[in-house]
């Protein structure tokens, strides 16, 4: 058994943004990760992702990636990135721990996981989404005979060759999967609507920018239209693929058989593979028995901090968590506030204690 005042539930960007900031607290805190070595979602990510920010807009607290502004990095820059960032700070992280369960008893936490027994007053989820990859429930799904792979199985092209294709989703990874699996056999782009390509000068701190201006604007109350470009990145090996005219997309099928996937109007397509580039749910399981989690796989939260459960934060799963939680540079700005909330939480528990 071992006891804290904060317990992080992850050991990714989030977790480590995290840890920068409970570093300079007063505060006795541990992260707990799942993963073998450092790196997060990233170390599961396919080898030829690239980020669609430069590496100066790529980078959290403390710390800027190095390529500067015009570098694009790979996972596995990523990757050494986030290890070098927990080393930098020489951040508590444990290793292999799973998280199974996350119960409230009396004013503390208790976490069953696969190393025994961790005790807190607060606990931290800062598990992201990654293990909660989403697939649409199409009709005859169970009886397709051939492969069905979420982006997050996906590793490269190898496996593809001689294979009809399908991939589904209109987002960057769905840009970034067809533009390589298409080197290597036919392919079906299926999107809910037409994909929209960004100016090739447009990148994600472009983005980034726009989006803090949005969140600026709502603060204040104040009306802010933010620009309409697109939503794919133009990464390089998008920009080859444009070249070689594989972008052609058509809306989304009705139900499978065994061998293909068919249209509403009788359109039939026979299909080997079909990648689901369909994002992911937060990844909260582990949170079950403090019956939190709404109907949407979300939790109701006030910022970071839940509405329901006293003493719980939630950090890094998206917007309803934090402006840009879920990105390496918007992170930071979450991870700051909580932990002040934290620090701030637990002064008020012990002025209480010890009146």
């Amino acid at each position: 058994m071992e006891k804290y005042d904060v317990i992080v539930i992850g050991g990714g960007q989030s977790g480590l943004a995290m840890g920068y900031y409970l570093r300079r607290s007063a505060l006795s805190y541990v992260i707990l990760d799942n993963q073998t070595e450092a790196g997060g979602a990233w170390l599961h990510a396919w080898k030829s992702l690239r980020l669609f920010s430069p590496a100066q807009w790529s980078s959290l607290p403390g710390m800027i990636m190095t390529g500067g502004s015009d570098y694009y990095p790979t996972r596995d820059v990523a990757i050494e990135y986030l290890k070098s960032y927990e080393t930098k700070y020489n951040l508590p992280v444990k290793r292999q721990v799973e998280v199974f369960n996350v119960l409230k008893v009396d004013d503390e936490f208790h976490l069953q996981t696969s190393q025994g027994l961790f005790i807190s007053k607060v606990v931290v989820s800062a598990t992201g989404s990654f293990n909660n990859p989403f697939v649409p429930d199409f009709k005859g799904i169970e009886i397709f005979k051939g492969q069905i792979l979420h982006s997050s199985q996906y590793d490269s092209d190898g496996q593809f060759e001689n294979k009809r294709v399908a991939i589904v989703g209109e987002g960057n990874s769905g840009a970034q999967i067809l533009a390589e699996v298409s080197k290597v056999t036919g392919t079906l782009w299926v999107t809910q609507k037409e994909p929209r390509f960004l100016p090739d000068h447009i990148d994600g701190r472009f983005l980034f920018d726009a989006a803090s201006q949005l969140y600026a604007a709502q603060k204040e109350g104040k009306p802010f239209k933010p620009p309409s470009l697109g939503d794919i990145v133009m990464v390089d090996s998008v920009k080859d693929a444009r070249a070689r005219k594989v972008f052609k997309s058509i809306r989304p099928f009705d139900h499978f058989t065994e061998d293909s996937i068919v249209w509403a109007d009788g359109h039939e397509e026979k299909i080997d593979i079909v990648i689901f580039c369909t994002g992911f749910k937060p990844g909260l399981s582990h949170l079950k028995s403090l019956n939190m989690v709404n109907e949407d796989g979300k939790a109701d939260t006030s910022g970071t901090k839940s509405t329901k459960v006293e003493g719980l934060w939630l950090v890094g799963y998206g917007n309803w968590t934090g402006f840009a939680s879920a990105t390496l540079i918007g992170v930071g700005r979450s991870a700051k506030k909580t932990v002040e909330e934290i620090v701030d939480y637990l002064a008020i528990k012990t002025k209480s204690v010890n009146a």
